[in-house]
């Protein structure tokens, strides 16, 4: 396992047989290439819409348990029930915060592949027309260097 990941941590796709991730397999031609970036940007798309979802639950969720803490004050019941009700606001509420975060760097990442993906095709589809269009092999990389 990797030097910098803590033991226990699980470094791999999601459990669950997600679609959308994409193993990498050394594949480096043209169209190869195109389809993992665009893989990877309507993942992350995917990720930043259900990340939204999740916020706007998480911040509902967060001031109808603040109302809930207010209305158990008024109903006088015990102070802990109290407390205890504001602690689950408050914890909604930062953990909103880390969700906002992470889903302002999927959208990050989401553009970034998109941007690449355009970049890509920008610098290497007329080399790929060219290579594909031509009935002779051609030669592995590095041929040429010696």
């Amino acid at each position: 396992m990797n030097d910098l990941v803590p033991p226990g941590y699980w470094i791999g796709p999601p459990v669950g047989g997600d679609k959308a991730v994409s193993p990498t397999d050394g594949d480096n031609r043209y169209k190869a290439v195109q389809h993992k970036l665009k893989t990877l940007g309507t993942a992350m798309d995917l990720a930043s819409n259900e990340l939204e979802a999740l916020l706007r639950g998480m911040r509902t969720n967060a001031q109808r348990a603040e109302g809930l803490a207010v209305d158990i004050a008024n109903a006088e019941l015990d102070r802990k029930f109290i407390e205890m009700t504001n602690q689950v606001s408050v914890a909604l509420g930062g953990a909103a915060v880390e969700v906002q975060k992470l889903h302002a760097t999927a959208q990050e990442v989401s553009g970034l592949a998109h941007d690449t993906r355009r970049t890509h095709a920008r610098l290497y589809e007329g080399l790929d027309d060219i290579r594909s269009s031509r009935k002779e092999r051609t030669p592995k990389p590095g041929f040429f260097a010696h």
